[in-house]
């Protein structure tokens, strides 16, 4: 019989698993899901025709499968236009076009490609083969044809900057003729003595996300941009969180690598783009300093949903509504799932294969609910992991109070809030990641992004407090007067960011333990308490299931994403 895959969980790594499987094995996956949404925290939120991307996300990958493994879902809205990646010349085959992209956006765009598969998105073609091989100089991206004029992926500038003062600060921080304006001779002497001091007496052991950050930015810097937001976002001390997030979310970046990166971007000589051609792949450059990426039309959601219905063409289910409740094992294998629906109904479903996206807190349950003596410590440590959650309301208004020098709209697509007297931890420009965000062009539409526990009263506020509160402090730093508000929106998210304090220290020992299970696999950044952002949750799934298709899964492998430096960059070209 055709061997079967349970897929815990419809985001990013479910998704990219599910579809693995079909093109890479005969395994039949199984994708549940507790919710009604595709995608996770990367869905798109429809509300009265605008969108909202929750937490923001940028198409953008060291990993060149994994931006292929993107174009050929969607391809970028100019395929004429040469992408550089991978370092190779990729000439197109026969039937690839430019896709036209409306100006206007239609009534009510389809949010996914409901049509059959189409020939391109078929895997190992001659053509794609024979054009692929061709090496010569930096390049341009195979891509199919898409189904549709909206399956495509814009191509969007970068530009994130730092609210603090009442003033924008260039992020990463530049030294700029405003940013010396805006900070002052005083606090800039400060910046660059503190820097140095950094630089000659570092912190010999990181123990904390403070020590890491001050190694790398010099104390008076990490006071001034780094610790208020930093804590506003995770709701504890930067001395009290392990330096392994900065590792994980930062890695290279410190203000050596930000001003060798402004030097370069100064004095190179123009780059390509002036001849219509884009460097998507930015190889030499952290990601943190990216100048463009790639983001589809209608948000994040509509490629996760798009991947949904090609996994059900192919063969695959997805069963949305069904919360999976315990594991059921024999010895160290899982045999299936114990699920219960929205009417309370429970059923089991068996399996040759698990992989869980679930968080691991509620994972070790269901393993336990399942029969399994789960250890004392284990059951700590699982107990004891701490997650962030997540309130995102949109904001849709006639104008903003900031503009660009010229008046218009300011062209962010992030704006950290630094200011201390506000709780918002970070804004979003939802016309600035795409334009077909807006059922109207002319408005403006914003998402406020605020960081708390479900416990807080932030939380549990109701929607129309919530919407008020919001809108009153744009007024109160002077980004919007309320009075321009024409609507709002309010969507929270639990669990959106595990953290790595609580029992985190002790993370080993639930690892150990849930990693005995020999055909148990978690992917994804709930699922390995991780925060991973979504490339990196696609290549933790491919990994498993290059792992299943050969024979074996290297679990140490999988775990390694992410951690190593060069990881996501080197490893899967292999």
């Amino acid at each position: 019989m055709r061997k079967r895959a349970i897929i815990i969980g419809a985001g990013p790594a479910g998704l990219t698993a599910a579809l693995e499987f079909l093109r890479k094995t005969d395994v039949r996956p199984i994708v549940l899901e507790a919710s009604q949404e595709i995608g996770g925290i990367s869905r798109t939120i429809r509300y009265k025709g605008n969108r909202m991307d929750i937490g923001g996300h940028r198409f953008f990958s060291k990993s060149d499968r994994v931006m292929q493994w993107w174009m050929d879902l969607m391809p970028p809205e100019d395929a004429a236009a040469e992408i550089s990646y991978q370092g190779k010349q990729r000439a197109f085959p026969s039937g690839l076009r430019a896709v036209a992209v409306p100006a206007h956006l239609p009534e009510e765009p389809p949010l996914r490609g409901l049509g059959p598969l189409s020939h391109e998105l078929v895997a190992g073609e001659a053509d794609d083969d024979e054009a692929m091989s061709v090496e010569d100089v930096a390049a341009v991206v195979v891509a199919p044809e898409p189904e549709s004029a909206d399956l495509v992926m814009l191509v969007r500038p970068r530009k994130s900057r730092i609210y603090y003062l009442r003033r924008f600060f260039d992020y990463p921080i530049r030294l700029s003729a405003s940013t010396i304006e805006n900070l002052g001779p005083v606090r800039m002497a400060k910046i660059g003595t503190s820097y140095v001091m950094s630089r000659v007496r570092p912190i010999k052991e990181e123990k904390s996300l403070e020590d890491f950050l001050i190694n790398r930015f010099g104390r008076e810097l990490y006071l001034t941009f780094f610790k208020s937001y930093t804590e506003k976002v995770w709701g504890t001390p930067c001395d009290k969180i392990s330096a392994e997030w900065g590792a994980q979310r930062i890695k290279g970046l410190s203000l050596t690598t930000a001003l060798k990166h402004f030097v370069r971007k100064a004095f190179a000589a123009k780059p390509k783009d002036a001849d219509g051609k884009k460097d998507i792949a930015q190889k030499g450059t952290d990601t943190s300093l990216i100048e463009r990426f790639l983001y589809p039309k209608f948000g994040p959601g509509q490629l996760w949903e798009h991947v949904a219905d090609q996994v059900v063409t192919l063969g695959g289910e997805i069963h949305m509504g069904l919360k999976v409740v315990g594991l059921l094992t024999e010895g160290k294998r899982v045999f299936g799932v114990e699920v219960v629906n929205e009417a309370g109904e429970r059923a089991r479903i068996a399996g040759d294969y698990v992989l869980s996206t679930m968080p691991m807190r509620d994972l070790v349950r269901a393993i336990g609910a399942g029969g399994v003596d789960v250890p004392a410590n284990v059951r700590e440590v699982s107990e004891g992991l701490q997650y962030r959650d997540f309130i995102t309301v949109g904001v849709l208004a006639n104008k903003l109070d900031v503009t660009e020098p010229d008046g218009g709209l300011i062209r962010d697509t992030w704006i950290y809030i630094q200011e201390p007297d506000v709780q918002i931890g970070r804004l979003q420009i939802f016309n600035n990641w795409s334009p077909y965000m807006l059922a109207d062009p002319t408005k403006v539409w914003i998402g406020l992004e605020y960081f708390c526990y479900e416990t807080d009263s932030l939380w549990s506020m109701p929607d129309e407090e919530l919407k008020s509160f919001a809108a009153g402090e744009l007024e109160k730093i002077g980004i919007l007067k309320t009075a321009e508000v024409l609507d709002a929106h309010v969507v929270r998210v639990p669990k959106t960011y595990p953290a790595y304090f609580g029992t985190y220290d002790r993370f080993e020992e639930l690892r150990a333990w849930v990693d005995t299970f020999e055909n148990l696999y978690l992917v994804g950044r709930n699922g390995m308490h991780k925060y991973n952002n979504q490339d990196h949750s696609m290549l933790t799934a491919m990994a498993v299931v290059d792992g299943i298709a050969a024979g074996h899964v290297d679990k140490s492998a999988v775990w390694s994403i992410n951690t190593e430096q060069e990881y996501h960059e080197e490893k899967d070209k292999k």
